[in-house]
């Protein structure tokens, strides 16, 4: 029987928490539920997409003006005056520079809403797979992205906020590693030593295929690294 990707993944990262996917989608599928619990921010869906699927809307992320603005919905005014009082506020802290607000990465095309849902669950490929990596394993996933290549143009690991994560995979059509952001970490309650990754849907059956060779590799340079430790030191 044919692995599923989800858990290949889980398996090759060692997966805390189950991978999720998403859609971005003109309409809501006749027959998926539709988000009715308010959420403060566009990353919470993710954790609530680890056990359901669900539908979610544009204006159910408007809760978080920047959340929303990276997913790259439309915005209506209210919304659009909400982020620039956030900005400034973030400005105000020191947290970010003014000059930095218009480089946010953001989806190029909006959608009217995003479908969530375990990864497992997922009967298509979805746009988008995220999930959530310690640092080992964040290692595995460089070098599995051939971002690790010192010929290669190396990516860079994005930070605030978190979610630029996800327009920079589709951007760039290849696995997307964060740092996260404080609101990601407030939000979503995840573990202080995982960062997220983006993988998008129809690169993951080559990337996984990259992730095996790159944990084949791995374990060679272990059990020459032990033997070399073992003549050393005894």
């Amino acid at each position: 029987m044919i692995e599923h990707p989800s858990h290949r993944l889980s398996e090759l990262l060692a997966l805390r928490h189950p991978p999720v996917a998403l859609t971005f989608v003109d309409q809501k599928p006749a027959d998926l539920a539709a988000v009715t619990v308010a959420a403060p921010s566009a990353c919470t869906f993710w954790r609530r997409a680890e056990t359901e699927t669900f539908y979610a809307a544009a204006h159910d992320h408007f809760n978080c003006p920047i959340g929303s603005l990276v997913m790259g919905f439309d915005l209506p005014a209210t919304v659009t005056d909400e982020l620039g009082g956030l900005v400034q506020s973030m400005c105000d802290a020191q947290y970010l520079e003014l000059s930095e607000a218009a480089a946010i990465p953001h989806l190029a095309t909006p959608s009217a809403g995003i479908v969530y849902g375990p990864l497992a669950q997922a009967t298509t490929a979805p746009d988008l797979v995220l999930a959530w990596v310690d640092l080992a394993h964040a290692m595995l996933f460089n070098e599995a992205s051939g971002t690790a290549r010192w010929t290669a143009t190396s990516a860079d690991v994005t930070g605030r906020p978190g979610c630029a994560a996800l327009p920079r995979a589709v951007a760039t059509n290849s696995p997307s590693m964060s740092f996260g952001c404080i609101g990601m970490r407030t939000f979503t309650d995840i573990d202080d030593d995982l960062s997220l990754v983006a993988i998008p849907g129809g690169e993951l059956e080559a990337f996984l295929e990259a992730l095996e060779q790159t944990a084949r590799a791995n374990a060679s340079m272990r059990t020459l690294y032990e033997a070399h430790r073992e003549d050393v030191v005894g």
